[in-house]
């Protein structure tokens, strides 16, 4: 089929990510993936929560969509302190991603926490989240050690996310908002640099899809996280 803005099967919108993009967190990346926009900042804190064990530390991630992300003006997600299900759904997806790329004991008793704003959206908020929020927490990091508060970075390991979906009986990957409003099937998949899998989110929305159909879905994702993780390391300069 004809993809609406020209790309083959298995290709990415274009990306971008913009390293301190603001002036006051230990990290922040503007990650631009075709038109969605979304801005993550990791924040450093001391101490953890309490049901880490002691001398380890914690990674958590907050999301949001601003008001006009999208097409029309939508609500702000924090209505009398309640999260709307859905950004509480995806801040789990995205902290529970980051943690993977993090040894915790390492990082000692404190917790970094990566906001994830929306600024526009136009599909896959969620995983421009995950890659872009590997980005600023690998750049927290590397200033916990160039500051004398780490020894060496915590990072373990890269993290990165796409989707990919059955739109018209074909699997494509990266879904802009116009596929994905008619996707038959939408997938998000995290994983790491090793190829392993970290978060898999598959829903038959307009039929059920068959194993065959998730393994193609998850190979297309695989083959766009690698080109993700590339980008990352150009702007980390090779190193977290």
């Amino acid at each position: 089929m004809t993809r609406i803005d020209g790309r083959k099967e298995n290709e990415l919108r274009p990306v971008t990510m913009t390293t301190d993009f603001v002036d006051f967190a230990e990290g922040s990346v503007l990650i631009a993936c075709g038109r969605t926009k979304v801005l993550c900042c990791a924040s450093v804190e001391p101490g953890a929560p309490r049901h880490v064990p002691e001398g380890t530390g914690w990674v958590t991630a907050e999301y949001s969509m601003l008001p006009r992300a999208n097409r029309e003006r939508s609500r702000r997600d924090v209505s009398k302190l309640k999260l709307s299900p859905r950004s509480a759904e995806i801040q789990r997806l995205i902290g529970r991603s980051l943690r993977a790329a993090v040894d915790l004991a390492a990082l000692g008793e404190r917790t970094i926490t990566v906001d994830c704003d929306v600024l526009q959206g136009d599909g896959g908020t969620r995983t421009a989240s995950v890659t872009g929020g590997f980005a600023a927490l690998a750049i927290a990091c590397r200033k916990l050690v160039e500051t004398g508060a780490l020894e060496k970075s915590p990072i373990k390991g890269q993290v990165a996310a796409v989707s990919a979906g059955i739109v018209e009986d074909v699997p494509l990957l990266d879904l802009c908002y116009e596929e994905d409003s008619r996707a038959m099937v939408d997938l998000n998949c995290v994983m790491n640099e090793r190829g392993e899998l970290i978060e898999l989110q598959g829903t038959g929305e307009g039929r059920g899809f068959t194993v065959a159909e998730q393994r193609a879905l998850v190979d297309l994702c695989a083959g766009g996280i690698r080109e993700l993780m590339k980008k990352q390391k150009e702007i980390l300069g090779g190193r977290f």
